[in-house]
């Protein structure tokens, strides 16, 4: 292995080794400090000198370099989804200032993580809308005018009565899937009618497209959240009973709002196969996703395993002012 390659620690130890072994063969080797004839007694007392020497320069350098090793092992484990992580700054000047200067980098990675994420949120929510009136005004228009239209046929009589009639009722169909999905990409209800509101219709979509059963528990006189606060508790819920219907073969849910300590608190708990068999509560089912809603709003999202078995999601976001 090339010296370069060796660890910080151990290439600073290695060159003081070097210069004390130097140095005591050249003060064993010389005469003006030493009997010309070196004893046995004058070389063990100059091997435990280094010996000693050496000892304690490792324990300074490791001493020293121990807040350099803690940084490497932060940055190693550090997740911009859990904001706040910071390296306490201790040990010598240098350290200090390159965990001052880490300490600052995460900072501005933080705050320009939120910006970024809060635009592509925006976006998304913007595209969500377009996508939902386009598909209720212009394709919910044209399938109602072709329900008029077959109507009008069917009230001409003929021998394509029972023709027509299957037509209609596929046009209703398509008619009644559109809606639904205008309805899952813009949240009406919550623009309309609020939060609790719009977690009740959503549960009541679930529990009839699911056939899980879902228990409701809204507190009253909950705090008032800001409306992308809102907007972040609902798509929360929704996915996850979305990850409900999909990953955990449960028979039941339970969808709860409470109030916290000056915030609101959601919980999405079911009796299924639980986080184990859901795959990584990083990145699988949109989880990702949810946490970068909390984090925008400056709630905290926690997925962990349910008491009853399953899975619960605690999402908690702090109330306008």
């Amino acid at each position: 292995m090339r010296f370069s390659r060796l660890p910080l620690l151990w290439r600073v130890f290695g060159i003081n080794a070097t210069l004390l072994v130097i140095a005591t063969v050249l003060l064993a080797l010389t005469p003006v400090t030493i009997h010309a004839s070196v004893a046995f007694v004058e070389v063990l007392d100059l091997a435990v000198g280094l010996l000693v020497m050496l000892a304690a320069n490792l324990l300074l350098l490791r001493h020293t370099l121990r807040p350099i090793h803690r940084l490497v092992d932060r940055m190693r484990a550090v997740d911009l989804l859990r904001p706040g992580q910071r390296l306490p700054e201790d040990g010598g000047v240098e350290a200090m200032e390159l965990v001052r200067a880490f300490n600052q980098m995460l900072e501005r990675l933080e705050s320009e993580r939120r910006e970024t994420g809060r635009r592509a949120l925006q976006a998304q929510e913007a595209e969500r809308l377009r996508i939902a009136r386009g598909l209720h005004d212009e394709v919910g228009q044209v399938l109602t005018g072709v329900l008029l239209q077959l109507d009008a046929l069917a009230t001409a009589g003929g021998d394509r009565e029972a023709d027509v009639a299957e037509t209609k009722q596929a046009v209703r169909g398509a008619l009644e899937e559109v809606r639904r999905i205008a309805r899952e990409l813009r949240p009406e209800m919550l623009e309309q009618l609020g939060l609790v509101s719009a977690l009740t219709e959503l549960a009541r979509r679930f529990a009839e497209q699911s056939g899980v059963q879902v228990r409701q528990s809204f507190a009253d006189g909950l705090p008032r959240l800001s409306d992308a606060g809102e907007l972040a508790v609902y798509r929360v819920a929704q996915e996850s009973l979305t990850n409900v219907a999909r990953h955990a073969a449960a028979s039941t849910v339970e969808v709860s709002l409470r109030p916290g300590a000056g915030s609101v608190v959601l919980r999405v708990s079911d009796d299924g196969r639980g986080i184990g068999e859901n795959g990584d509560v990083n990145g699988h089912g949109g989880l990702r996703g949810m946490r970068e809603r909390a984090l925008l709003v400056g709630g905290a999202l926690a997925v962990k395993p349910a008491r009853g078995g399953g899975t619960e999601v605690r999402l908690e976001v702090p109330a306008q002012g």
